[in-house]
């Protein structure tokens, strides 16, 4: 899609919001009133207290002046989702908080532009909706489904360089930043690249928003989703067995004469990890109903395992935006930690404000997680907890491609639930990277993929992703730890 298409169809959504800063370009200009919209407000300075903190994990632009008029071009570009989307996402995470819910987080590690095409994007939200549909009916419980999509092109990584036969070079942070080629001229950050972020989001947002209310969601399309997937996939056969049920308590109600409009459209969210800070503070505004700041990026953000140092940045900057925020918890986080990101981030202690995203490792989260979530209890605060099992099992397999071992995503998936039935505490979702395509990244699974197979269908740029099957498969096995509960 063009650049001005994108802008239109993203203007759509800007009722309600204004600038959040006036220009670089252009300051003390009046403010304009645009259908209804105030746009180039005053200066307003809420949003950038973090640019005097330390801020981890930010790419060294080799030229500050470009830099700074990428950002001017980027706060006078239309939001990409609306402040009441987000106040609509934080009431459905509070559902999840006090156990009445259940989040379900996935998508691609790191998105690519390339990669922004109907049938990327369609086959991403057809797993997601089989997976909340096996989570939905198997489980009986409500699904809140939310997609790191539309924003998840940038990376942390554990080192600033790369070396390949005695060349180093900067490494690989995401297409928001930098080319994935091994060469000088791709690798240096390049700033222009925020402004195809943002074109290439408000693109995957369009196509989304069709999918979602344009009738493919419709829940009567729970056998289309699987027409290419069931003769070749045991997880498949399953989900069409369970497909089939649905689709005769759907013939049921309709022959009773209720035919709901909430089964014929979905409420599907955008988040990502809230890492380019730059990018992120362009795009806050502040809400003209109420005054407040919203990162109008995505619905809901993230803080990472590498960027949650309580006193830099990035904890500063989610401090003062509306948006629900999701912060990830390694396990060397201390319950002290927790208790303390409470008090920045949640500090009116509301339900659907604050999301803990767990990512202990198999092997370690029957041990740590159970303290946290003692004390975090204990306190008051009422967070979802959310386990992602995916970037605590990862390994290196022999052939040098990165790994995870499905049988570990499951252990962690489990330890999690099984922390959660000894407290009494509600397991509140899962955050996985996955892909709706059959790349062979993970190894295991029903449809077993092995170590020897990596190389077959290994497409991931940076961690990698459940396929679909492997998803499926793993939306069956938690749909029965809910109910075990």
């Amino acid at each position: 899609m063009c650049r001005t298409l994108a802008h239109r169809r993203a203007a759509l959504l800007r009722v309600g919001s204004v600038s959040l800063r006036e220009r670089v370009k252009g300051r003390g200009a009046s403010p304009r009133n645009v259908d209804g919209v105030t746009v180039n407000a005053k200066t307003t300075t809420g949003g950038n207290t973090w640019r005097d903190l330390p801020a981890a994990q930010q790419p060294e632009y080799p030229d500050a002046e470009a830099l700074r008029d990428v950002i001017a071009d980027l706060e006078s570009y239309p939001p990409l989702v609306f402040a009441g989307e987000c106040d609509q996402l934080r009431a459905r995470l509070a559902s999840v908080a006090k156990g009445e819910a259940f989040l379900l987080q996935g998508g691609d590690c790191a998105e690519a532009f390339d990669a922004v095409s109907a049938d990327h994007i369609r086959n991403k939200l057809k797993t997601l909706l089989q997976m909340g549909a096996v989570l939905t009916y198997a489980a009986s419980v409500p699904v809140v489904k939310v997609g790191r999509i539309a924003g998840q092109y940038s990376k942390p990584r554990s080192k600033g360089t790369e070396t390949r036969d005695g060349v180093t070079l900067p490494t690989y942070r995401g297409d928001s930043v930098n080319g994935f080629d091994f060469n000088e001229k791709a690798r240096i950050p390049d700033p222009e690249r925020l402004k195809r972020m943002y074109n290439a989001s408000a693109s995957t947002l369009n196509l989304v928003r069709a999918f979602t209310t344009g009738g493919y969601a419709d829940l009567r399309q729970v056998h289309a989703w699987n027409q290419d997937f069931v003769k070749s996939s045991p997880s498949g056969q399953r989900y069409e067995q369970l497909a089939r049920e649905i689709d005769n308590a759907l013939n049921f109600m309709r022959a009773c004469g209720t035919d709901p409009e909430e089964f014929k459209t979905v409420e599907f969210f955008a988040s990502h990890e809230a890492l380019l800070l730059d990018y992120e503070s362009a795009l806050t505004r502040v809400d003209s109903r109420t005054g407040r700041l919203y990162d109008t990026s995505g619905h809901m953000v993230w803080i990472g395992e590498r960027t949650r140092q309580l006193d830099h940045a990035h904890v500063e900057f989610a401090s003062k935006i509306r948006n629900p925020i999701g912060i990830k918890l390694g396990p060397t986080t201390t319950a002290e930690e927790a208790l303390q990101y409470i008090e920045r981030l949640d500090p009116d202690r509301e339900p659907g404000r604050l999301t803990f995203i767990v990512r202990m490792g198999a092997d370690k989260v029957r041990d740590k997680l159970p303290e946290l979530v003692e004390k975090v209890t204990a306190s008051g605060a009422t967070v979802a907890w959310i386990t992602d099992p995916m970037h605590g099992n990862t390994y290196e397999a022999a052939s040098g491609h990165k790994t995870r071992r499905f049988d570990d995503v499951l252990d962690e998936v489990k330890g999690f639930f099984e922390v959660h039935k000894a407290l009494g505490t509600h397991p509140g979702g899962i955050h996985v990277e996955l892909t709706g395509d059959d790349v062979t990244e993970c190894v295991g699974g029903g449809d077993e993929i092995f170590v020897d197979d990596l190389h077959q269908r290994y497409e991931t740029a940076c961690d990698p992703r459940l396929n679909r099957s492997q998803s499926l498969d793993l939306a069956f096995l938690v749909a029965e730890m809910y109910r075990d509960q």
